[in-house]
This record gives C-alpha cells, sequence and structure tokens, in this order.
C-alpha cells in the first residue's frame, strides 16, 4: 500500500508508494482501461494509474482499512476527476465484489495491482499496534472493525500453537523459548501492549539481543500480525481466484479478468513473495498467463535511500493470455 505521485516520495499524503516507476511501466495503463487495485491504502498508486486512464477509464478501489480507502477514493476523485467504486473489503472478495459491481465482461479488469504492504500512516499510528518502536495496544488488525486483536490471540493460544505461528510466519530461531516466555508471563499479567511484548521477545534473546541485526522482536510482529490476519491465507484465496478468472478468459467466458489483463502483486518478506512465486508459475505452466517480469523487480538503491521501508519489495507482474482459439 503506498504513495504519492506528486511528489514520489512524502508529501502531505503520509506514505510513498513503492516500484511506482516499475508498476506504471510494467501494467502499461491505456485510454479507457479498467484498473483495480486491492490494497489501496493512501491511493498513491491508483492515482499515478488513474491519471493515464483518461475520462472514460474504471478504478475499482479495495482496503480493510475504512480511513484509509475514504482518503484515497477523494484524493483520486479530486487528482483525476474519476469517481471509483470502493470496496471496504478483503481483496479475498475479489470475485464476488467486482462481478456485483458489473466490473466483468466488457468492463474486466484490464490492471490488477496488490501491494501487499503496509501505509506508513498505520505503521506509524501507535494505536495500531503494528510497530514495537512506538508503545500502543497490542492491536495489529487491518480491519480494526472485526476479528481478534494480537493480544488476544496471545491470551488464548496454546504454548505450541504460539510456537508454531512464530515458526511458520515468522521464521523466529527461537520461537519455542519466545512462545514458552509469553505462556509464563501472562499467568502473571496479561500482555496487552506493544512495549510489554518487545521487551519479553528482547529478553527471550538475551546476550544475542545485541548482536541481532534487526531489533529482536521484528520476527514475532510480522509472524501475529500475520496470523491476526490470516495474511498468507488471504493471498493464497487471491491467487486461486485470479487463476480461476484467468482460466474463464482463456476458454472465453465470462470473467472478472479480461484478456491481456496485467497482474501485478508487491510483496515484503519472502513468504509472500514465496507464494506469488508458485502461484504464477503455476499458472504459467498451465498456460493461463505469460511473465512480464523474469523474476522479481526490487528496488533501487536511491528509492531504498529516500524511502528505507521500500527495502525489501519484490514485484512480479503476470499477464493472461487471450481466448484459446475457438472458443
Amino acid at each position: 500500500m503506498n504513495e504519492s505521485p506528486e511528489p514520489i516520495l512524502g508529501g502531505t499524503h503520509g506514505h510513498a508508494p513503492v516500484l511506482l516507476a516499475e508498476v506504471l511501466e510494467l501494467l502499461a495503463p491505456k485510454l479507457g482501461e479498467t484498473y483495480v487495485d486491492l490494497t489501496v491504502g493512501r491511493g498513491g498508486h491508483a492515482c499515478a494509474v488513474a491519471q493515464q486512464l483518461g475520462p472514460t477509464g474504471r478504478v475499482a478501489l479495495f482496503d480493510l482499512d475504512r480511513g484509509n480507502l475514504q482518503f484515497a477514493s477523494e484524493r483520486l476523485r479530486t487528482a483525476t476527476g474519476i469517481t471509483p467504486v470502493s470496496i471496504h473489503a478483503s481483496f479475498v472478495s475479489v470475485s464476488r465484489e467486482l462481478e456485483a459491481k458489473g466490473l466483468c465482461g466488457p468492463q474486466a479488469a484490464n490492471l490488477l495491482l496488490a501491494d501487499l504492504g503496509f501505509a506508513s500512516t498505520q505503521v506509524d499510528d501507535p494505536s495500531r499496534g503494528l510497530s514495537f518502536m512506538r508503545d500502543g495496544p497490542l492491536d495489529m488488525r487491518l480491519d480494526a472493525s472485526s476479528g481478534i486483536t494480537a493480544a488476544e490471540l496471545i491470551a488464548t493460544s496454546s504454548e505450541r500453537d504460539l510456537g508454531e505461528f512464530l515458526t511458520r510466519f515468522g521464521e523466529e530461531p527461537l520461537a519455542r523459548r519466545i512462545a514458552a516466555n509469553i505462556a509464563a508471563q501472562r499467568v502473571q499479567t496479561p500482555i496487552t501492549t506493544t512495549a510489554q511484548l518487545a521487551d519479553l521477545v528482547r529478553e527471550s534473546y538475551g546476550s544475542r539481543a545485541h548482536a541481532s541485526r534487526m531489533h529482536p522482536a521484528t520476527k514475532t510482529f510480522q509472524a501475529l500480525r500475520i496470523a491476526v490476519n490470516d495474511e498468507m491465507g488471504a493471498l493464497q484465496a487471491l491467487l486461486d481466484s485470479i487463476r480461476r478468472a484467468a482460466q474463464r478468459t482463456i476458454e472465453g467466458r465470462p470473467s472478472w479478468l479480461a484478456p491481456h489483463a496485467r497482474i501485478a502483486i508487491i510483496g515484503f518478506h519472502s513468504l509472500e513473495d514465496r507464494l506469488v512465486k508458485q502461484g504464477f508459475a503455476d499458472m504459467r505452466r498451465s498456460g493461463l498467463v505469460r511473465e512480464v517480469t523474469r523474476g522479481a523487480v526490487e528496488t533501487s538503491e536511491g528509492e531504498c535511500a529516500a524511502n528505507p521501508r521500500a527495502r525489501s519489495a519484490k514485484l512480479r507482474v503476470v499477464m493472461v493470455d487471450g481466448p484459446s482459439v475457438g472458443a
């Protein structure tokens, strides 16, 4: 979820769009096309793409964060004159939502983007509980109106399940020790704040905390956030939806993906990128898509220097083939 075409970084919108020039080049927006942004954030990518669609272009915006969705929708209207279709929902429901809004068949998506990162406004807001750098409630939900918080997950999960979360989603080498310490601590005092959890993880690392290149709590926070929001399940569901839609397109049946639709996904950690890489490769082997990028496109040294949060971003793009001959 990333930010602003003018200027590319900073500005008044609270977030800088990652790999913006690369996204525009590889998606190659054309006049009158339909663009779907599955994680609009503060609207940086969406505004830049919409400016190239012209007045006949169509835009649909998804986001779990209602505040960011409203901000991005108004920003896009002001910047481009296009009134987007705004959808407060997970991209898991992309097929149902786009078909319900009539964005299928002749108005199907020509351009699809999912930026799996977070808007800086979310990370920097202590009340969201996404960062160990600022003390706040241990929430971590992307949609603050539903689901269980990280504090509730910690309070109700078994020690074994906590260890599995940390191992699977955080690739945390000290998962068992941290899970055991969480289980012991919560008997004494509920763990309800980011500072409590960060301190506990640091203590679990002991002397190793001083030698760590990253903050000791980084992997634990990542793992719990992924678990709270079922991020890997949602990403797999999205890839499955794309595959089914591409299959329908290839067969010449009504679909929410247009022939030759360009699909871009930006991941920020190895679990995401691995799933996207495998999903796209499977579609390519099945003859549903062609690679637009060979491997992953990464951020330049200049972008990383200007926006350190972009450092781990990886962009992969594929294009849906057209209908089969005779379909």
